[in-house]
């Protein structure tokens, strides 16, 4: 007997595609053309993220469209343990475009895996919704593969960057894999947090460190910069340039900084009108140059990274902060690609360079 042609592709295609969205609408597609009334669709993932709980895709059988919604992690709803506040968007989504009974099942064993939820346009027959429960079952294979990856991918991009995980994802896991890329560079540090330290309670280190690099990785994020390391107390920032011209990334690596002094400055008048210390004084340091991004390590055991002399440079330069007392520091290479005003610090040597380092400021740096 013929498999009806949801089915069939489900058995023999599906596993290829390229995400969840693409699995839905296209299912969605092939069971409207195998007879059965859909207005719309959603397909609920869980997600091991640090901020997102489940991600659900919503596709509406009349336009083909998918939209996703994202349910976040340590919400209200998940933390009472009531629903997940993705499912329940998903059904009300569903709920609004038509008036038939949502149809939910469970894609795999068990009440925690992949949802699948379909509505129609009226109420669906024994034999549709017998249909609809056949589809989830076939699915199961296709959507383990598809909830593997996205662990996968999430995991790495959690502790690697969105950049950095992709690399990762696409290249061989070989000590050496890389390549050379040039970028802007930035490397933040607190200042005094050893001292802090050595004497705060382990929660109030935790709250520091937490604070502080929300609004400096916030900030990098934000205009297009990832983040590749937290040393301690410190962040090692790139903005990869793209094209001939090095002068965009040099820019929203001098805007990332803006912002990241804001955020602090917020923070601290926060922190004030509680009646609590301000939070720790810091140092950024800016360069531009060429890095080897990609896998060092022992042969077992690999980090991803970036390395070269401009690593070296951007993080001995941001050592000059406090004995030039400035905050914000950077090199002539940084200050050669951008018409943002700068202040010209003189040239400085630097501990394990050669050559002397041209310095700049912001005017209020």
């Amino acid at each position: 007997m013929q498999l009806p042609s949801a089915l069939s592709w489900l058995v023999d295609a599906a596993s290829a595609v390229s995400g969840a969205d693409r699995l839905l609408a296209e299912l969605g597609a092939r069971l409207v053309a195998d007879g059965v009334p859909l207005a719309g669709g959603a397909l609920a993932l869980a997600v091991p993220h640090p901020l997102i709980a489940r991600r659900t895709w919503l596709w509406r059988a009349d336009t083909g469209a998918v939209i996703e919604a994202l349910g976040f992690a340590g919400g209200p709803l998940e933390a009472t343990g009531t629903a997940d506040s993705s499912g329940d968007a998903a059904r009300r989504w569903l709920a609004a475009i038509a008036p038939g009974v949502v149809q939910e099942d469970t894609a795999g064993p068990g009440t925690d895996g992949p949802l699948l939820a379909w509505i129609g346009p009226r109420a669906f027959t024994p034999a549709e919704a017998e249909q609809l429960r056949q589809a989830a079952r076939f699915a199961t294979a296709p959507l383990a593969a598809l909830a593997a990856r996205a662990t996968l991918t999430a995991a790495l991009e959690a502790y690697l960057g969105r950049r950095s995980a992709a690399r990762v994802l696409a290249a061989p896991l070989r000590r050496g894999v890389g390549e050379t890329i040039r970028a802007a560079l930035l490397y933040a540090d607190l200042r005094g947090f050893t001292a802090f330290s050595e004497t705060a309670a382990s929660p109030e280190v935790i709250a520091e460190l937490g604070a502080w690099f929300d609004r400096v990785a916030g900030a990098v994020h934000a205009f297009g910069g990832e983040v590749l390391k937290f040393i301690g107390d410190g962040v090692l920032a790139i903005f990869p340039v793209s094209g001939e011209s090095p002068r965009g990334a040099c820019d929203a690596a001098l805007r990332a900084v803006a912002a990241a002094r804001a955020g602090m400055a917020h923070l601290d008048a926060t922190r004030r009108a509680q009646g609590l210390p301000p939070p720790l004084p810091f140092g950024v340091a800016l360069h531009l140059g060429e890095i080897l991004w990609g896998n060092i390590g022992a042969a077992d055991r690999l980090d991803f990274t970036a390395l070269g002399p401009a690593v070296n440079l951007v993080s001995r330069l941001e050592g000059l902060c406090r004995p030039l007392e400035r905050a914000v520091l950077v090199s002539g290479a940084i200050a050669a690609e951008t018409d943002l005003p700068l202040v010209s610090l003189g040239s400085h040597g630097l501990r394990g360079i050669a050559t002397p380092c041209a310095v700049f400021t912001l005017p209020d740096g």
